[in-house]
């Protein structure tokens, strides 16, 4: 399926041309893929590392201040005659870390003999417009928008189209997955005279407002335990009751934090709820990163890292302590699969190249993703989507309020259907708006 993909960009490329795309192209709902967008490439890498300076603020005209944005060019493949521009929108991390882990694009550089261009995200990696001073605080912080991102990306074709020889007439495309997927889309959406389309993997455009159900993710990462073996799911339902049974003294809280191995010991309720966060998010991000080969995106991982986990989990009916003792072997498998690590860290649920301070601000301002639980329809403690109280969490961290309806006034939601040429991959099945 990632030949159908690859046809596709050639569709964008050579729309003239009579490539033998599939008759069903815009119906492509219920195709498989059988490769994700991030994944291991199957050539050597070699890029080179650039900089252009870029305003501070596109969108006003007091503010003159600059920054530099660092951006990678893989150009072995390029040919000047008949090539094209994949252009990789940056998400919320270290722009070389995203580019070693991003196959597919050099996986086709060669046949459509193209320039790879991966662009930082500004205030990720080393592209911070204030320096150390980035997360000072929100006056430092106002200018991390998706907006703002995208006039930086227009601005970097500009440039590469005006200065590299033989770039200033080939068609660009834009790739990127999951936030960076999001990005993609818009990208082509608000700048349809700079690329000629988007391939958006993994792009949870959908994920804001009321869109879709708030408990809609939660859900389906249960259903990828659930399929992974049996009684998985049930038996990581069955551990939050556990937990709470177990740590309501000091004495079961010290036996605890010693059989997960924890590097620092539960000492209060706070500490207990945070460790159910963090579990809680472990199995998100197993969810995100079930990869049918070994990898290193998020942590060192085996293939098909869940049914790893899931051996682990196979009997919810055993006593507290059996079962978190399960529990621990399971998360082992994520946070120590390479058998390096003495203890496990509950301040750390990735790799240290993704930008955490900048995603919580994002997420604070106008990339506001209602997520719940209801502990019936997924593996999860029960928590209700509230507004309010993550509004004043914001603010208490901060200073600013969510603004939950900006992303769809600004981009559409669901209302794209005047768009073409966007491609939206996702691990199980691909859709297009063409």
């Amino acid at each position: 399926m990632g030949r159908l993909v690859l046809l596709l960009l050639l569709a964008f490329l050579m729309p003239g041309l009579a490539i033998p795309v599939p008759p069903a192209l815009k119906a492509l709902s219920n195709l498989h893929l059988s490769t994700s967008f991030t994944s291991r490439p199957s050539v050597v890498m070699k890029y080179s590392i650039h900089y252009i300076e870029q305003k501070i603020d596109h969108f006003g005209f007091k503010n003159d201040k600059t920054f530099n944005q660092r951006y990678l060019i893989a150009d072995q493949h390029w040919r000047k005659e008949g090539g094209s521009i994949l252009f990789y929108t940056g998400n919320e991390g270290d722009i070389i870390w995203f580019c070693n882990n991003t196959g597919f694009m050099w996986d086709v550089a060669e046949e459509l003999k193209a320039m790879l261009v991966f662009a930082e995200h500004r205030y990720y990696g080393q592209s911070l417009p204030f320096g150390a001073d980035s997360f000072r605080d929100s006056r430092h912080l106002n200018f991390l928008t998706s907006e703002q991102a995208l006039a930086d990306f227009a601005e970097l074709i500009k440039h590469l189209k005006r200065t590299i020889p033989g770039a200033e007439n080939q068609p660009v495309i834009a790739l990127g997955g999951s936030y960076g997927g999001m990005l993609a889309a818009w990208f082509r959406m608000k700048y349809p005279h700079i690329v000629v389309g988007a391939l958006a993997a993994s792009a949870p455009i959908w994920q804001f407002e009321d869109i879709v159900p708030c408990g809609v993710f939660m859900k389906i990462v249960t259903t990828d335990f659930k399929r992974s073996g049996p009684n998985c799911s049930e038996s990581i339902q069955s551990s939050w009751d556990a937990i709470n049974r177990l740590t309501r003294n000091g004495t079961g809280m010290d036996w605890l934090s010693e059989a997960l191995h924890l590097c620092t010991p539960l000492k209060n309720a706070q500490d207990v709820q945070h460790l159910k966060d963090w579990i809680s998010e472990t199995w998100v991000n197993l969810a995100m990163v079930d990869y049918p080969y070994e990898s290193n995106f998020l942590q060192p991982l085996p293939a098909w890292p869940i049914k790893v986990v899931c051996q682990y989990l196979k009997n919810p009916n055993l006593s507290d302590k059996k079962l978190l003792q399960n529990i621990f072997q399971a998360l082992n498998v994520y946070y120590n699969y390479s058998g390096q690590a003495r203890c496990l860290n509950m301040s750390e649920t990735s790799t240290s190249s993704l930008g955490s301070l900048g995603w919580s601000y994002q997420a604070c301002t106008e990339i506001v993703m209602p997520f719940c639980t209801n502990g019936i329809d997924d593996m999860f403690e029960p928590q209700p989507w509230d507004l309010k109280t993550f509004s004043d969490e914001c603010f208490k961290q901060w200073g600013v309020k969510p603004r939950p309806s900006w992303i769809t006034s600004m981009y559409g939601g669901k209302n794209i259907s005047s768009h073409t040429n966007i491609i939206f991959r996702n691990l199980r099945r691909t859709k297009m708006a063409a």
